[in-house]
């Protein structure tokens, strides 16, 4: 048998089809598993053992498709479910199952507040597109991989941070996913424990800012590791403090305890830190609210302009969790 699993992007979602691919590979005999995703996020599936072929989204439309052609699937499994993956599957003719993305009762969530969405994980409603070829899901949770040169080495941290360390991811796709700078500061002046902060280069100047408060205590990581090295970070953390962004999911694939911090967002759109039948320690922080969920994604500024969700985030409660923890 041999498989297309198409997912695009982003980070977090692409971590989130790691059991479908480790189901199709273990439990269909003799089965090929190819992935089809855009070039900037082929490190998180390349290293993928469960993975025969990565196969990168090509600006030309052509090319993709005749290239998809020769390889001759037997099946797609469409997890990203969009109109190019409907150009994809009726290209190749040949049998797909698409995941349902349930847009209906997100946007009743979102415009009117009526919550129909089915208290289902977006894993298990991942795996249900494979169910129907025998895989059920084997409760291992996420995976990723980290290739060998893209571990950290002992002197990549500061010396007080190799015995131990809180993982703070500080960034997000979008500015209502994050709490502001003020927020974290007030975080991690009431952690008296070493922190690292988590995020990329667009996050470096809010973590110089944070650090500033204690640079001994605070070492700011953002921008100065790629992805994989970044999430050699969360493995190696003793726990991490998150918004709702990928390096949440990477934890989750780390079997890390996770704080999860929600803004715009909630944990009931299925997209909570999900470890399987493995039992880590999971708390979010939300603030409820009238306005929340506003989006199923996020926005650059608060459409209400007062920021409620993160602005009244209880971090001394975060901060005693997470001491708790270590």
């Amino acid at each position: 048998m041999k498989f297309l699993v198409i997912r695009f992007s982003s980070i977090g979602d692409i971590v989130l089809t790691t059991p479908v691919v480790r189901c199709l590979k273990q439990q269909v005999t003799n089965s090929e598993i190819h992935f089809l995703t855009k070039a900037s996020f082929s490190t998180i599936v390349e290293n993928n053992s469960y993975i025969d072929k990565v196969v990168l989204l090509n600006n030309n439309w052509d090319e993709t498709i005749l290239q998809l052609k020769q390889e001759n699937y037997d099946y797609i499994i469409d997890l990203h479910h969009n109109l190019r993956t409907l150009r994809i599957k009726k290209a190749l003719k040949i049998k797909s199952f698409s995941y349902n993305k349930l847009n209906i009762q997100k946007w009743l969530l979102t415009a009117f507040k009526i919550n129909t969405l089915p208290p289902i994980h977006i894993v298990d409603r991942y795996i249900e597109t494979v169910k129907k070829i025998g895989v059920i899901n084997d409760g291992k949770g996420l995976d990723y991989f980290i290739p060998e040169k893209d571990c950290i080495k002992q002197n990549d941290i500061p010396a007080q941070h190799q015995f131990g360390y809180i993982g703070i991811v500080i960034g997000a796709a979008l500015n209502t996913k994050k709490m502001p700078v003020n927020k974290l500061i007030d975080l991690c002046s009431k952690i008296d424990f070493p922190i690292i902060l988590l995020g990329g280069k667009e996050d470096k100047e809010n973590g110089d800012t944070i650090a500033a408060i204690d640079t001994i205590k605070i070492y700011n990581a953002c921008g100065k590791f790629n992805l994989n090295e970044s999430a050699d970070l969360v493995r190696k953390a003793k726990l991490i403090i998150t918004h709702d962004t990928g390096l949440m999911h990477i934890a989750a694939a780390f079997k890390k305890p996770i704080l999860s911090v929600w803004g715009n967002t909630i944990p009931s759109f299925g997209m909570s830190p999900y470890f399987g039948n493995n039992q880590i320690t999971n708390l979010h922080y939300e603030v409820k609210l009238g306005c929340r969920p506003c989006s199923k994604i996020g926005f650059n500024k608060c459409p209400k302009k007062h920021f409620k969700c993160m602005e009244q985030q209880d971090v001394s409660q975060i901060a005693k969790d997470a001491l708790k923890l270590v």
